[in-house]
């Protein structure tokens, strides 16, 4: 009996552990992203909200990871430009099309106390993405970069890293609670043919 409770309490719990896992997961996506150029090389995770708006893309809430070894500390807030880069606001999107970035992008903040904001340049000769960096100090107006500030090309990608399904969750937990119940049902029934046996 004991070993029956042991694995009913440890099926139970492993189950609503994934399930209530799931439901926060299923709130906001996560997202590998990484980008590199001529002396760079940045990546890291993305939270986004799990609803893409009618052309595919998330809204980014989060951010994480390291650009050239400088910790990551901050998502630029979305409609504000990066120090050294105005008036460009960021929008903080991002999609699985094709075109991941908008002509927007999005920024962040360097332990470094520099900022960056990568974002896709549809405006080239051959359409691509570009870096827009700029560190202190920091002078306002993106036709005032300076010698420490760059704008130069870079290979972007991003990805949803894979969480498990919802409903694939549901079902293990609904077979785990048959499980366990099916279990108790023939510890019983096995007690009332040991008692039958005995009065016969």
């Amino acid at each position: 009996m004991k070993n029956l409770a042991l694995l009913s309490v440890t099926a139970i719990a492993a189950t609503s552990g994934l399930f209530f896992g799931t439901m926060q997961a299923a709130s906001a996506l996560n997202w590998n992203w990484n980008y590199s150029g001529t002396g760079i090389t940045a990546g890291g995770t993305f939270t986004t909200n799990n609803t893409p708006d009618n052309l595919g893309f998330y809204q980014i809430l989060g951010i994480t990871g390291t650009r050239n070894g400088e910790t990551i500390t901050g998502l630029q807030p979305t409609g504000t430009p990066v120090p050294g880069n105005e008036p460009f606001n960021v929008d903080n999107l991002i999609s699985l099309n094709t075109q991941q970035l908008t002509g927007d992008g999005f920024g962040y903040s360097t332990s470094g106390g520099n900022y960056s904001s990568p974002f896709f340049a549809g405006f080239l000769d051959t359409p691509g993405y570009l870096e827009v960096f700029s560190a202190p100090p920091f002078i306002s107006g993106a036709e005032n970069l300076g010698s420490e500030d760059s704008e130069l090309p870079v290979n972007f990608f991003a990805s949803i890293v894979t969480v498990p399904e919802p409903n694939s969750i549901v079902s293990l937990l609904a077979f785990g609670t048959l499980g366990v119940a099916s279990a108790v049902k023939r510890k019983k029934s096995s007690k009332l043919t040991d008692k039958t046996a005995k009065v016969i």
